[in-house]
């Protein structure tokens, strides 16, 4: 379900044939992080982020002898793979010569204005878009220094001075934005001062280095989530210390949760109490897992027990409400059939497929 409100207003871009910006649906990226050299292991990957709903792969180019297995796997991508480049100008050129769907650069970093100015010709050649991704840890020299200006002033300064300067001075529009902190209240603030002073480009959201799955989903849902019900952010990536096709599931869950975007199921399970007479938790855990490469929008409820069975999760499409060692399978509150613990889950599974 697309996203209608105020981002619909920013120019709309195409990473390889997805749509980024103007109204499109809000988009989920991953990156890749097997070795860069490594043509099949990255290949692997990105099959395995397409089967969760992966819809744009980033995939970083450290070195110069890497972008022969860059354009291998730019070519043999199901997925539009965009040149994550630092330092180094002629890769980015390169990268957009040999099949990159985007470019995402520093133009701090990658060697200035007249840098900058060689690769932005190499992706208009390209016909490709570029990512202005600026970060708190990356900013010039001389605005860092600034105490003057708080850190979401300093990133939002920095990004909408290079978009007008990419505009302005090469005109070239087909860009994106991304400017991260680690820091969430950082990050909302960031974001809020590019959505009013660019608000015709669109902006690739993420809370950057967020850490591993626990503390990284929390905040960047709650950075993220806070953005998003303001109608701020085209794409997004939820950054974690962990396989990324957990970031991909992460972000489709929370675009679920907004009413935005669904692609797969919604587990409904209740909160173990000690009326609970079978293994809740792990249930739930198994039944989650099984669900993860489940492309409809389903509500599947684990219940446990009959308090908040089929009457408490009753707009449930399946479900289970537990006993004694065995669950009573549900359809929209209509019980459907009863089986032991051992085969909750592929009775579950079972359902699922019939509807």
């Amino acid at each position: 379900m697309p996203n209608e409100r105020p981002h619909a207003l920013t120019r709309r871009v195409t990473v390889g044939n997805v749509a980024v910006g103007g109204g499109a649906p809000v988009a989920v990226q991953s990156m890749l992080n097997a070795p860069a050299r490594d043509v099949a292991a990255n290949l692997e990957q990105i099959d395995a982020l397409a089967q969760v709903g992966c819809e744009i792969v980033r995939m970083a180019i450290p070195h110069r002898d890497c972008l022969d297995a860059f354009a291998e796997v730019a070519r043999r991508s199901s997925l539009p793979v965009v040149a994550d480049v630092h330092f180094d100008a002629q890769i980015a050129i390169e990268a957009a010569r040999r099949g990159a769907a985007k470019l995402r650069i520093n133009p701090g970093n990658i060697g200035g204005l007249a840098a900058t100015d060689e690769v932005i010709e190499a992706a208009r050649a390209a016909g490709i878009p570029i990512r202005i991704g600026v970060n708190a840890g990356s900013l010039d020299a001389a605005l860092k220094e600034r105490a003057d200006l708080t850190l979401p002033e300093k990133l939002a300064r920095s990004a909408a001075d290079y978009v007008r300067y990419f505009e302005e001075e090469r005109d070239f529009h087909d860009v994106v934005v991304s400017a991260k902190a680690h820091d969430v209240q950082a990050t909302i603030d960031t974001y809020r001062l590019l959505a009013a002073r660019i608000p015709h480009v669109p902006l690739h959201i993420g809370v950057t280095e967020a850490g591993t799955a626990f503390q990284g989903v929390v905040k960047s849902a709650c950075g993220l989530g806070v953005l998003l019900e303001a109608g701020i952010g085209d794409t997004l990536r939820i950054s974690l210390t962990d396989d990324p096709t957990l970031e991909v599931r992460a972000c489709w869950t929370l675009l679920s949760a907004l009413g935005l975007r669904k692609r797969g199921p919604e587990l409904i399970s209740c909160p173990t109490c000690g009326r609970c007479q079978v293994n809740l938790i792990g249930l739930a855990q198994q039944v989650e897992e099984r669900l993860a490469t489940v492309g409809r929008p389903l509500k599947v409820a684990v219940m446990g027990c009959v308090v908040n069975g089929p009457g408490e999760a009753a707009d449930a499409d399946i479900g289970v409400a537990c006993g004694d060692g065995s669950g009573v399978v549900f359809s929209h509150g209509k019980i459907v059939r009863k089986v032991d613990e051992s085969a909750i889950v592929d009775a579950l599974m079972e359902e699922i497929e019939k509807l």
